[in-house]
């Protein structure tokens, strides 16, 4: 699983982008918002990504930040909401937009996305208004969340995509942390938490 992307802008289109990693060129696709956040041609970006495979595919998501995967990962949960209509709902939505529509039930706010209609919206909106506070919040059960973009948040979102629940990774990643002190590696975290997840 590839979980981050660190190399040069090889070029981005309206849904993707190429990050040349070493010599090797990885097509990933994201928000407009994270597309828009990459800079000039030739300059280092770093982000986020999620590994998709299907029958017929194989593609990597990206994301500027790891509380943007968290939300995509979030949204994706909801029955209906496949990685396009994720995508479009966090380009035409903030993350603080998104957390305040989901957090208020407005769900005429989630539809301004393409692809998304009032029953989606209102399902996304139900659906997600007890889960999302892990996210935005971070409303674990072992207390305030990792800083976006620290390890701690990386070693989260691993958890999240590996189907753990975000509170219960926030959770687990915060015993890791506790338990290895603040020279832990990412490798580190990720192991420990899935222990302290497991028990």
């Amino acid at each position: 699983m590839i979980a981050k992307l660190r190399g040069l802008l090889d070029g981005a289109t309206a849904d993707h982008a190429v990050i040349d990693v070493n010599g090797v060129g990885y097509l990933v696709f994201a928000s407009t918002r994270t597309l828009s956040s990459l800079g000039a041609n030739g300059g280092e970006v770093v982000l986020h990504t999620v590994m998709q495979v299907s029958d017929d595919d194989i593609r990597l998501i990206g994301f500027a930040s790891g509380e943007e995967r968290d939300w995509f990962t979030l949204l994706r949960s909801v029955q209906g909401v496949g990685a396009k209509v994720a995508l479009a709902i966090l380009s035409a939505l903030s993350l603080d937009e998104l957390h305040r529509a989901v957090a208020s039930g407005d769900s005429a706010m989630i539809a301004r996305a393409n692809g998304v209609g009032p029953k989606l919206a209102q399902r996304i909106a139900h659906e997600l208004k007890d889960r999302a506070g892990a996210v935005a919040l971070g409303t674990g059960a072992a207390g305030a969340p990792p800083a976006p973009g620290s390890l701690g948040a990386d070693a989260a979102s691993a958890l999240a995509n590996l189907g753990f629940r975000p509170a219960d990774a926030a959770a687990a990643v915060a015993k890791a942390e506790a338990e290895l002190g603040p020279s832990a590696t990412l490798d580190a975290l990720v192991r420990t938490a899935l222990k302290k997840a497991a028990r």
